[in-house]
């Protein structure tokens, strides 16, 4: 779209100027997005991102992946899901939940938004442990 990798929101132009969004907006947007939906375990992220959320700084748009082409915004959202819910309808709710909130959040409109679900996501025998011993 755009040499400087942003999108120019040439329809919110006025006299004080225009407005440009970077993907990154996008992706965090989307990130928060789909782990807000009851039944995403978490959202895919690679070791870099895992590093750094250990250290206490929340990387809010990993397992997003955001592309800009001639047909429009194209999302790939990776998460896991967890066990015992019904994965296309949690799939269809995350798909609503980043529609929603990008429209709310920047106005723009998506072409895809695709979701990959990457694990499942069982209870820990910890709390397994725990119920047992009260």
């Amino acid at each position: 779209m755009n040499e400087n990798h942003v999108l120019d929101m040439g329809e919110n132009e006025n006299a004080l100027g225009k407005v440009e969004i970077a993907p990154e907006v996008i992706e965090v947007i989307a990130g928060i997005a789909a782990s807000e939906v009851a039944g995403v375990g978490q959202m895919r992220g690679n070791f870099a991102s895992g590093v750094v959320e250990k250290l206490g700084k929340k990387n809010h748009g990993k397992g997003v992946k955001v592309e800009l082409s001639e047909e429009g915004i194209k999302i790939d959202v990776f998460c896991s899901m967890n066990y015992g819910v019904s994965i296309p309808t949690v799939a269809s709710q995350v798909q609503d939940n980043i529609r929603e909130a990008l429209k709310n959040m920047t106005a723009l409109e998506l072409a895809e938004v695709n979701v990959h679900i990457v694990g499942v996501i069982f209870e820990s025998p910890q709390k397994e442990e725990e119920i047992d011993s009260i």
